[in-house]
């Protein structure tokens, strides 16, 4: 049997425990455990086991119920080869070094369980407004994220920076959060309901803005 599928796509062997086989599915060396999104795994070899994680403790969880933010995560246990991938999104590898970083929890693939992570509201931002909770990770540890479509890392210190509530998926912890409003323009820019509000960051650090707002536009609400 011939086709270039077997050459071209073959298991890539690695040294590390978390790394990227393509640039859309992620491969776990997994001798312990692994915090992932449910639904995420699409392969494995092994003796590994999966349960229902939880919303990590009873603040975390009120949290969640009353922001709908959060991801639904599952603890990847034992040893062997773990496959996981998100609608073929593109990802990324972000290593934490005793630092921290706010993903928008829908772009949140896997993470290293010795990061603390807790869900956090923008600040200014009514519970009406839709979509500013997010997760803020902290530690030392590996994260994969999702992106749908390339994504661009902008420089928030150079200059006052603004994003869509959807595209927004990652920024650095230190920059101060809120939400603005586009007067008069809320039909014209954004292509989901959150166009009416935009995510304003100030301070030192980076933006990570993916080039869409995900694979659904929700109704417009003007």
């Amino acid at each position: 049997m011939k086709s270039n599928l077997f050459s071209a796509n073959v298991e890539i062997e690695g040294s590390e425990d978390m790394s990227l086989q393509n640039p859309r599915l992620l491969k776990v060396k997994l001798n312990g455990e692994l915090l992932a999104r449910q639904g995420a795994m699409v392969a494995y070899q092994g003796a590994i086991e999966f349960a229902y994680e939880g919303a990590g403790g009873v603040k975390k969880l009120i949290k969640k119920v009353a922001t709908g933010e959060g991801v639904p995560l599952m603890r990847c246990k034992g040893r062997g080869d773990l496959f996981l991938a998100q609608n073929a999104f593109d990802l990324y590898l972000v290593d934490l070094e005793g630092d921290s970083l706010t993903v928008n929890g829908a772009n949140v693939l896997a993470f290293d369980p010795g990061l603390t992570w807790d869900i956090k509201r923008v600040e200014g931002a009514s519970m009406f407004a839709g979509g500013v909770f997010n997760m803020v990770f902290t530690g030392t540890g590996r994260i994969a994220l999702s992106s749908y479509g390339t994504p661009v890392v902008l420089d928030a210190t150079q200059a006052p920076t603004f994003a869509d509530l959807q595209s927004a998926i990652a920024w650095s912890s230190s920059l101060k959060t809120r939400l603005v409003r586009t007067a008069g323009a809320s039909a014209l820019i954004g292509r989901g309901s959150g166009e009416a509000f935009q995510l304003a960051f100030e301070g030192q650090g980076f933006v990570v803005v993916q080039s869409s707002e995900g694979p659904f536009v929700p109704t417009h609400n003007h």
